[in-house]
């Protein structure tokens, strides 16, 4: 891949393709708020961004890429398809869309990874496979870098081997933070090399007011939202934080100057509700 992103990336050992370990999701952040958000974090240095279709800013993160100047190349995008058409040609059409709408209508039109949404597909196990095989055709396409799957399971994972002729994913995208640490599949993915992308690692702003985590932002003198994104970034998932606000924007992204030690992530990884 051509440009180069500013922060540090990570590679899956399945893909090959760096990915940019701190990115900016775009969650419930409707038309122009999208686009002046987005644009906002490219300044700021974010070079990921986490979209999909359910989001409908597909086409405003296209925009704000655009409309910031900076390369094509130097920017990882990533959206998401949970819907499955009436016919395989149709599933492939609304993937294939999304890239449309991203990169627009050139030949060479393309987005970095292109995840399944969620495995709770009409038609389940079918469902499941007519979207991912949607996924591998815009792959060979060269419209998909990579490709990848959300809120996945470890039988999930599993049962893709019936049907997939790239396995495993590259990615799976799902809840991660202190309070939901999803260990067993956490741990199959690392093994399987299969990269992790951690959704609401802010916690939707729940935890703010959590003792430990406030006692070890005061350590460091940063925010329980800089705690929170540096925990994941040192337990080695790709961290998607988002805000429309543009002073929170710039202070999540200030977490490439501090580590938290052990003895303070021993104190984190005992928040875990999950197994």
């Amino acid at each position: 891949m051509s440009g180069l992103f500013s922060t540090s990336t990570t590679t899956p050992e399945s893909s090959n393709i760096p990915i940019p370990v701190l990115g900016f999701g775009v969650y419930q952040i409707p038309g122009d708020k999208c686009i002046a958000a987005c644009k906002t974090a490219l300044e700021t240095g974010y070079r990921q961004i986490d979209t999909a279709q359910l989001y409908r800013n597909e086409e405003q993160v296209g925009t704000a890429i655009r409309q910031s100047g900076i390369k094509r190349s130097d920017v990882f995008v990533t959206t998401k398809q949970g819907l499955r058409g009436d016919t395989p040609d149709d599933t492939y059409r609304l993937t294939s869309e999304s890239v449309r709408r991203i990169a627009g209508e050139e030949a060479d039109a393309y987005v970095d990874l292109f995840l399944i949404h969620t495995p709770y597909i009409r038609g389940e196990a079918e469902g499941r496979k007519e979207v991912w095989q949607a996924l591998e055709q815009l792959f060979y396409e060269g419209k998909a870098r990579s490709i990848g799957v959300s809120n996945y399971s470890i039988d999930h994972i599993e049962e893709m081997k019936e049907y997939a002729t790239i396995w495993p994913p590259h990615v799976n995208q799902i809840e991660l933070h202190p309070w939901s640490q999803q260990r067993s599949v956490t741990a199959y993915c690392k093994h399987q090399g299969i990269a992790l992308q951690a959704y609401s690692p802010l916690v939707e702003g729940t935890k703010m007011d959590d003792i430990v985590l406030r006692k070890i932002g005061d350590k460091y003198a940063k925010t329980p939202a800089q705690v929170l994104i540096r925990y994941g970034l040192q337990k080695g998932w790709i961290v998607l934080p988002k805000s429309e606000n543009p002073h929170r924007i710039g202070e999540n992204y200030g977490v490439f100057d501090f580590e938290i030690d052990e003895r303070s992530m021993k104190e984190l990884n005992e928040l875990d509700d999950t197994s």
